[in-house]
């Protein structure tokens, strides 16, 4: 077969839609959507969150103030109470969470007689994936949804940015078969560009003034997003029925994880992660996020309102907003309307990376652009909640090197006054007083025990609700392999996060310091790596972790710290660990088994089937064409 040119593409009529970029200075005139009462679950929120982080600061106030407080000191004790409070904010959304469970959606209880219908176009961003995997998902979606006979229309467009002109002509063959195999009802369309201008907000903003305005609504999915018809159907008739409504964001739960760290990441996410989304659902409404993927969108409104601007950069250069998504959802409530998450959608699937490396450089990119946000802050006529989201998406990195500052000062206070590096008073220099005051065992014990309570208090809530409830605990295999697991995924989570701290302190610096991060597919295969990438990647982990062992076989540094200086030490050997095919262990608790590995969702079966018959078709058409 001929591969197609460079720009080959095979599209509908054209049906421009204008967009154009917004003014981040002037805030546009809203459409004042009418809110939704959400004031006291916000105050359950916030109030607790900064009540417990004021507590913990005053307590740690007494200990410091005892011989007067320092310049030091009170930078110290900002900062403490800088990271905590994030820590307790998820505390309290999973209490608020706690106290919604008895809220339902209706949305499944409308007939279809009730339903508006809408043509909706299933858009599919992709740049340089595999092509049997991504044609493979689309059409087990496609038949899965055809066989519902919802009241939509829907229509599906593989964009693709695919600068290999092998891959481009892969992309080409699954095309045409999908287009040969999917139902009638849905057409299929594929488009390539000629040039990747602004990347996937540029991928999509071609769509949109091309062919958007032929369609109502917009479902944005990922290169490795697979959705049931369901749940397509139930975001479609949300944003039929309600014309208030800007974007619709679903809850992805993870898949197709066989590695220790993607099982890690995939328990983590069924076990726990429900109950975040549940608070955050409450306590948002309205105000809710975008994550760029699995959502639904109104096309009219998110032409009018969301048009990304470039930055102005260092030196008068031109930035493209990378992390577009959080800012695109900002501009949707400005203009007035809803953006809404609904984590009660199930059948919302995506993927992960499989092992600590691949996940660490897909960071690298989210932490540049959510970075980003912190200069974006200042955008006139956005939400409160909106800036809130902007800035918990750059804190979220940045509270990595703030951990990071705080381990060193906890290593250098030492064990005691006689161990304690940071020394300001000696003979010669009476001016300054000591500092800081020798922390007891109990003081360190006491410190470090309310952290991890307040650090693990989402999982153990999560847990505790699972556990009490027979039949969720069947879900995952019964009551001992969850909690099994359970104890695995935090002791893992545990091992892991020293080592996270530092290689996301590094993506902050990288991000502050250079100029671009290379713009690369995700690695979803799994791939372990040789022990040379390895200690390369890792080898500013080992030598601090090093030099912590050394201060606690010299007696210097706490005993508290023995799990961090474990961590790093080991980085090298848990970052090899973090590949290792789990999913076929004797040991059930060790599998960390969630009932998305134990009981398949019919709708992967059908697309891991999908993608092996398109790969085996495509790699015999090269074959016969090698001949």
């Amino acid at each position: 077969m001929t591969a197609p040119a460079r720009h080959s593409f095979a599209m509908p009529p054209a049906a421009p839609l204008d967009m154009d970029a917004q003014d981040f200075t002037h805030a546009p005139t809203s459409r004042n959507a009418a809110p939704i009462g959400n004031r006291r679950w916000r105050l359950a929120v916030f109030v607790p969150a900064c009540l417990g982080t004021l507590a913990l600061m005053f307590g740690i106030y007494g200990w410091l103030a005892s011989g007067g407080m320092t310049g030091l000191e009170w930078a110290l004790l900002m900062m403490i109470g800088l990271t905590f409070v994030w820590v307790t904010l998820s505390v309290s959304t999973v209490g608020v969470a706690i106290s919604g469970l008895l809220a339902r959606q209706a949305a499944d209880t409308r007939s279809p007689a009730a339903i508006t219908p809408m043509d909706v176009a299933l858009l599919v961003p992709i740049y340089n994936e595999v092509p049997w995997d991504v044609f493979g998902n689309a059409a087990a979606m496609l038949d899965d949804l055809a066989a519902r006979k919802g009241p939509h229309s829907y229509s599906l467009f593989i964009l693709s940015d695919t600068r290999d002109d092998a891959i481009a002509a892969q992309e080409w063959q699954a095309f045409e078969q999908l287009r040969a195999t999917a139902p009638k009802q849905i057409p299929v369309y594929y488009r390539r560009r000629t040039a990747n201008t602004d990347k996937k907000v540029g991928n999509l903003v071609n769509w949109i003034t091309g062919w958007g305005a032929a369609f109502e609504g917009m479902l944005v999915l990922d290169a490795d997003s697979l959705m049931t018809g369901r749940a397509i159907e139930r975001l479609s008739s949300e944003l039929a029925n309600d014309p208030e409504a800007g974007l619709i964001q679903s809850f992805p739960m993870l898949i197709e994880a066989n590695t220790l760290f993607a099982r890690v990441q995939q328990f983590s996410n069924i076990a726990y992660g429900w109950l975040l989304a549940e608070g955050l659902a409450l306590w948002a409404r309205n105000e809710g996020n975008y994550w760029g993927h699995n959502a639904i969108i109104r096309t009219r409104a998110f032409a009018q309102s969301a048009g990304l601007p470039h930055l102005r950069g260092r030196k008068g250069r031109s930035d493209l907003i990378l992390s577009h998504d959080f800012v695109e959802a900002g501009l949707l409530r400005r203009a007035g309307w809803r953006v809404r998450f609904l984590p009660r959608v199930t059948g919302s699937f995506e993927e992960t990376p499989g092992t600590l490396i691949d996940y660490v450089l897909r960071d690298r990119r989210w932490c540049r652009g959510n970075l980003q946000h912190l200069r974006l802050l200042r955008t006139a006529g956005l939400h409160p909640v909106s800036r809130f989201h902007l800035l918990h998406g750059a804190v979220s990195y940045l509270l990595s090197p703030a951990w990071f500052v705080l381990l060193v000062v906890w290593a250098l206070l030492g064990k005691d006054a006689e161990t304690n590096v940071i020394r300001y008073f000696n003979e010669a220099n009476p001016l300054f007083p000591d500092w800081p005051p020798a922390m007891s065992h109990i003081d360190s014990a006491v410190f470090l025990v309310i952290m991890y309570a307040m650090l693990l208090a989402p999982k153990i809530a999560g847990a505790a609700i699972i556990a009490a409830t027979p039949t969720a605990t069947r879900s995952f295999g019964g009551r001992r392999p969850f909690l099994t697991s359970v104890l695995a995924e935090v002791a893992l989570s545990i091992a892991y996060a020293p080592v996270l701290m530092i290689q996301q302190t590094k993506a902050v610096l990288r991000a502050t310091f250079t100029r671009s991060e290379p713009w690369a597919p995700q690695q979803r295969g799994v791939q372990s790596y040789p022990i040379t990438t390895l200690i390369k990647f890792h080898w500013i982990e080992t030598l601090l972790g090093l030099l912590l062992l050394a201060g606690l076989l010299a007696g210097l540094i706490s005993l508290w710290l023995v799990p961090i200086v474990f961590s790093l030490v080991a980085a090298v050997p848990l970052s090899a660990l973090s590949a290792l095919n789990v999913s076929r262990l004797g040991l059930k608790g060790l599998r960390m088994d969630s009932p998305n590995s134990l009981r398949e969702p019919a709708i992967v079966r059908s697309a891991r089937a999908a993608r092996s018959k398109m790969k085996n078709q495509i790699l015999a058409a090269e074959h016969i064409a090698a001949e």
